[in-house]
């Protein structure tokens, strides 16, 4: 079997990682704060990467909560603002741990349909006005996971003012906010609230830094976020402190700058490939090009078998995640390609391969 080609895994390639630049981020890190990188600090993380990340989103650090991971961000919000029977809005599709960790804690989700431009309003509208309550909304705004897509300023208005009208929370998950490669940069809806109290905001460090440094945060009020606090320091005392003052460190020395123009040149060629190559080997294909982030959500004609797909893909050395994954129903034609991973020269061959597996299908012929 030819070597795996994985279209699977949201990270990014070896060759896109800033490897010096964290190196010697690791090494200022340590000789400006021994102290602080080494000792346990507090539960709301790093003091110096929050107060770094507060002026960043022009509020107060006490908004601020610094964790091991988005995912570690998203659970301790979960844990706070949800119970077991809350309805929770999600997008459909939406990323898979979301669903996995939503549905642990009992939650009755509501898949609400997302478009090219995001999820739909009106079909939430009449949720909503069906009697519906959620306790929150889960919504990754910009280059969505699974699908790329992109939340219109129209819309981020009519969810915030959705939100006002029914007492719900906008839980915006951003972790892909940084990595546009064209198009026109939106503001975030907790910019749009303007201290409307009804958006808490996450991201992470893991697309623009690398994922092996798991370090994310929480932005909300300063009641939120101490209560998150109390809780965080019940899990583990602190999150990990040399990860964070290794973060801090790459983001004030200029790395991260550096870094995110890196990503965003090498990701804008790879969707240049990708579109090409399905274009020419699979044309059944149907997607929308995405602005930024990692992601693409590919459509097969109706009838399509994505679990027989994914086994004739494998067994000619060519992985994705099937896009029944982000759903709690259907998708049996979908699937979500991951271009962060592949290189350049991995693309082609990648496509051919998944278009010679589609093509052996029986529903193909």
């Amino acid at each position: 079997m030819p070597d795996t080609i994985s279209f699977a895994r949201g990270a990014p390639s070896l060759d896109i990682v800033d490897v010096e630049g964290l190196k010697a981020a690791a090494q200022s890190a340590f000789e400006h704060d021994a102290a602080g990188a080494t000792g346990y600090g507090t539960a709301v993380g790093y003091v110096p990467l929050r107060a770094w990340i507060a002026e960043r989103h022009g509020v107060a650090p006490e908004q601020v909560l610094v964790t091991n991971g988005s995912m570690q961000a998203d659970a301790f919000l979960f844990d706070e603002l949800v119970r077991a029977g809350d309805a929770v809005v999600v997008e459909k599709p939406t990323y898979d741990r979301t669903l996995l960790s939503l549905r642990g804690r009992g939650a009755d989700v509501r898949m609400v349909s997302l478009e090219a431009d995001g999820i739909d309003v009106d079909e939430l509208r009449e949720l909503l006005e069906g009697g519906v309550r959620p306790a929150l909304a889960h919504i990754i705004p910009n280059f969505q996971n699974p699908a790329g897509y992109t939340l219109s300023e129209a819309k981020r208005h009519a969810l915030l003012a959705l939100a006002g009208e029914y007492g719900f929370t906008v839980f915006e998950d951003d972790p892909y906010v940084a990595i546009r490669f064209s198009g026109e940069t939106l503001p975030t809806m907790r910019e749009l609230d303007a201290g409307g109290g009804r958006v808490v905001y996450a991201s992470s460090f893991s697309k623009t830094v690398c994922p092996g440094i798991r370090v994310g945060y929480l932005v909300g009020s300063p009641e939120l976020i101490a209560a998150i606090a109390r809780r965080a320091t019940n899990t583990y005392i602190s999150p990990n402190q040399v990860a964070q003052a290794i973060v801090h460190r790459f983001c004030v020395d200029g790395g991260l700058d550096r870094s995110i123009a890196t990503v965003k040149a090498a990701l804008a060629e790879r969707v240049a490939l990708l579109t090409a190559a399905l274009d020419r080997e699979l044309p059944e294909a149907s997607y929308v090009a995405p602005e930024g982030g990692y992601f693409m959500w590919v459509e097969l004609p109706e009838g399509t078998d994505v679990a027989a797909l994914f086994d004739a893909a494998a067994e000619r050395g060519v992985s994705f995640v099937k896009g029944t994954d982000f759903l709690l129903e259907g998708g049996e034609n979908t699937l979500r390609l991951a271009y962060s991973g592949v290189t350049a020269a991995q693309i082609d061959e990648g496509v051919a391969r998944l278009a010679q597996a589609y093509r052996a299908l029986p529903v193909a012929r």
